[in-house]
């Protein structure tokens, strides 16, 4: 694979709600009121119960896993959260290279990252840096 400026990354996608949240909480522990009751949701001003921060994290780090494959590596990704992963919401994480350059014998990948609602908002925006092998 040579990637090139401009070119996207092919995305992920995933449907959320309970089901989702509820096995991201097993894994981290983090049963939290917001995420699970909708009435808990309301209570802090939102529509019901929405979706964990970290889990739009989990969801570039899979779509930018999911391209490099199991030989490369993800040597930095962050966002800002920006707006809520509402029940039902079809979430989708994409990215673009906006570098590409040679270090150390590899080749290492610059992006813009995101995911994204059905409409198009960005629900968390950020950047990576991966080598490929």
């Amino acid at each position: 694979m040579t990637p090139r400026v401009g070119d996207e990354i092919p995305p992920f996608t995933r449907k959320t709600g309970f089901a989702n949240w509820n096995r991201y909480a097993a894994v981290n522990d983090e049963f939290i009121p917001i995420h699970m009751d909708d009435e808990a949701g309301r209570a802090a001003g939102q529509p019901g119960a929405f979706g964990m921060g970290n889990l739009q994290l989990s969801y570039l780090h899979t779509v930018l896993r999911d391209w490099i494959g199991p030989e490369g590596t993800i040597l930095r990704v962050g966002c800002e959260f920006r707006a809520l992963n509402t029940r039902d919401m079809v979430v989708t994480a994409r990215g673009l290279v906006t570098g590409v350059s040679r270090e150390d014998g590899r080749t290492v990948v610059d992006l813009d990252v995101w995911t994204e609602a059905e409409d198009g908002t960005r629900l968390a925006p950020g950047t990576a840096r991966v080598a490929l092998a």
